[in-house]
């Protein structure tokens, strides 16, 4: 079954009915880093991506969820698409940001573990999903015109100083495996942390 349209075109019509606190919260840590680790589908909008996210994030990095508090809502209802994603606070946070690396859910489809990574960052892009393989995780590379590649201008991710930035898409399946096994999504996020780390310390040194 096709999933339903969002309900909200923007954070601005969600905001003027839904109320903070009750039915989503924001949750950022400014940590004046050249990397932004954000879930703007966080809580139970797309479940474990907070949690993906802030393992990412660590003590290093900046970071940000925007969250669902109802467990009992459906996807569609506080879902704003990436391109449409205009939470104020995220978009200060990832203007200001170098690197944006942005955590999301998808359906399993008929790939139940492959992460899709996209975004228009092609370098850092790439070394994720090697990072990922060499893991034991898998994971793909997705292009321009591929679904959920993460390639318009407008995706929150792209979003950055740089203007490019990478979408990872963690399907259903996995996400519910790190819910199950707590080492899984430290190895995972260490994993994609790692790469992001050589670039942040190039950044430093250049």
């Amino acid at each position: 079954m096709a999933r339903q349209a969002d309900r909200y075109s923007s954070f601005s019509a969600l905001s003027e009915r839904e109320t903070e606190g009750v039915d989503y919260r924001i949750r950022i840590e400014d940590r004046s880093s050249h990397v932004a680790i954000i879930a703007p589908h966080g809580g139970f909008i797309e479940p474990a991506t907070s949690e993906i996210a802030l393992e990412i994030a660590g003590r290093s990095f900046s970071s940000y969820c925007f969250e669902g508090l109802d467990a009992n809502r459906l996807h569609h209802e506080l879902h704003v698409t990436s391109e449409s994603f205009d939470e104020p606070i995220a978009d200060g946070l990832v203007f200001k940001s170098l690197i944006v690396v942005a955590i999301h859910g998808r359906t399993d489809r008929d790939d139940p573990e492959t992460t899709w990574v996209g975004g228009l960052d092609i370098l850092l892009r790439d070394r994720i999903v090697e990072a990922l393989r060499r893991d034991g995780f898998a994971a793909a590379a997705r292009a321009k015109g591929e679904a959920l590649a993460g390639t318009s201008i407008g995706n929150i991710c792209n979003r950055g100083k740089w203007q490019v930035g990478v979408q990872l898409e963690i399907p259903r399946y996995m996400r519910d495996v790190f819910v199950a096994d707590a080492e899984k999504p430290k190895r995972y996020a260490a994993a994609v942390r790692h790469v992001i780390d050589q670039f942040d310390l190039a950044l430093a040194a250049g």
